[in-house]
């Protein structure tokens, strides 16, 4: 375990330290465009230092489904070749709020192929088990997880390619922001994890549940996880919206007026992502039933 100041950090550190170590030339990567930039501009810098002393990486991308924001698995499994040799992935997605399903990412690139993890959006939020997870970073931020901003890790599996070590000076570690995870990864555990997903998809059901009954609205992500009695997989406490005719950012400050905090831009999603700004809901056991049918009366007067 290798702390960081954050996802992004973490993701930085494995792409500069390790990554151009570990490839070779003609090798490919896969990187998610339509996800969090954190987790595709450091594999794409990487290629180009790589490209400056000689060695030639190819860049596949990540493909996803249409109109849902999932990864098209099978898809994966028709572009990855026996050169693929590293795909980074994001555990639940920062817009779309759907687990990305990542064993169907080890089933489409096969045995050998590093995975590197985004868990910035699932640890602190739903269970993480890297016993169950086939992969080999997962890295995320401690203030997703109820710790103080600056703080983060990476866990390295160690299994396939070179061990993963940081190189360079790290400084002074961030000791107070280190024994805030800690002590908000033990409260976590002690509230149950488990209890917590619950609670969050619980509250999430509940708000895109709502919004499908104002037409005014769409949520982004699949549109069949939006009714409470829904089948298909649950959103992990992310629920993305926008309003037909009001801008995101004028209804972001619309909301931040009666106290709700949102945010509202593109959210730093790559290129392949959303074109146009939405607003985001982010839930946490903080959050209750009451805020939710406030929020929703709140989205309902503008409709």
């Amino acid at each position: 375990m290798h702390f960081t100041s954050g996802t992004t950090d973490g993701l930085r550190t494995i792409a500069r330290d390790w990554l151009p170590g570990f490839l070779r030339d003609g090798d490919e990567i896969v990187v998610p465009d339509a996800d969090h930039q954190a987790n595709i501009v450091p594999w794409l810098e990487a290629q180009r230092l790589l490209a400056r002393e000689g060695v030639d990486v190819r860049v596949v991308p990540m493909p996803y489904q249409s109109g849902s924001g999932d990864y098209d698995h099978r898809a994966l499994a028709e572009r990855a070749g026996p050169r693929t040799r590293f795909v980074a992935a994001t555990h639940v997605h920062h817009v779309y709020g759907g687990d990305m399903n990542v064993h169907r990412i080890r089933r489409a690139v096969g045995p050998d192929a590093v995975i590197c993890l985004d868990a910035a959006q699932s640890v602190g939020h739903l269970p993480v088990s890297v016993a169950e997870l086939d992969v080999d970073f997962v890295v995320f931020s401690g203030h997703k997880a109820l710790a103080l901003p600056g703080s983060g890790a990476v866990w390295a599996r160690q299994a396939r390619g070179p061990s993963f070590t940081p190189g360079g000076w790290s400084g002074t570690p961030n000791t107070v922001g280190i024994a805030s995870l800690e002590a908000a990864l033990d409260w976590l555990d002690a509230a149950g994890v488990v209890r917590v997903e619950r609670w969050t998809a619980g509250l999430a059901s509940r708000l895109t549940d709502g919004l499908r009954r104002l037409d005014a609205y769409e949520v982004l992500g699949c549109p069949l996880s939006l009714a409470a009695d829904s089948t298909v997989q649950r959103r992990q406490g992310i629920v993305t919206l926008r309003h037909h005719a009001v801008d995101s950012g004028d209804l972001g400050f619309i909301l931040f007026s009666h106290g709700f905090m949102v945010r509202s831009d593109n959210h730093c999603q790559g290129d392949a992502g959303e074109k146009t700004g939405s607003v985001r809901v982010s839930l946490h056991v903080y959050n209750t039933v009451e805020e939710i049918d406030r929020l929703l009366s709140v989205l309902a007067s503008l409709a």
